[in-house]
């Protein structure tokens, strides 16, 4: 059973069509037999996307920390609902649980988790494929600024092209699941690169 963790907003952003992307994502996991691990709670787009997996059939595992669950924040029908403590427990468990990571829209919590796994990737501390759904351009400046790490050398060519990116989520749930990454050795700078 192949496993992916959604990164997404517990609001649902300025547009309409950042829940449909979210609705859309859910069922397309679902319609392949693919569970969805994330955060947890029931609403924003986080709600919309658990919503739409199991309204097609899909499994929905939600992880989320018992101070959230006391402000009923947690989503009441998922297929498998987890308690923890802490935030750091929260995303740890995610990454165990998962096959690949996604992000769909979302704020501040969302950068962080999809920013840290995707170093986790760079670090070769797991190998497993994390994609962006660029929906709605939600993401253009966020791949300018990783294209700029790039070229200033803070970021390589290789690590910042295991970045998986669609504006689709059909074409980005097949690209997911074709990943096979190998571990590509973070490069050891001792100088400046145009020392003397």
């Amino acid at each position: 059973m192949f496993q992916i963790c959604v990164y997404s907003g517990s609001s649902f952003g300025a547009s309409r069509q950042y829940a449909d992307v979210a609705s859309a994502f859910g069922t397309a996991c679902a319609r392949r037999g693919f569970t969805i691990v994330y955060g947890g709670g029931s609403v924003g787009l986080m709600g919309a996307l658990a919503n739409s997996a199991l309204a097609a059939g899909g499994k929905v595992i939600g992880v989320i920390p018992r101070s959230m669950i006391a402000e009923e924040r947690a989503h009441q029908r998922l297929t498998e609902l987890i308690p923890v403590e802490t935030m750091h427990e929260r995303k740890d468990r995610m990454a165990q649980l998962a096959d690949a990571f996604v992000a769909l829209p979302g704020g501040i919590g969302t950068l962080e988790e999809v920013i840290e796994i995707f170093t986790w990737l760079q670090l070769g501390l797991h190998l497993k494929p994390v994609g962006l759904l660029n929906a709605c351009g939600y993401y253009d400046l966020l791949l300018q600024f990783l294209a700029h790490m790039r070229d200033e050398q803070f970021l390589t060519p290789e690590h910042h092209s295991m970045l998986a990116v669609s504006t689709d989520a059909e074409s980005l749930l097949d690209r997911l699941s074709a990943t096979n990454h190998i571990q590509i050795p973070k490069p050891v700078c001792r100088a400046p690169i145009n020392a003397a």
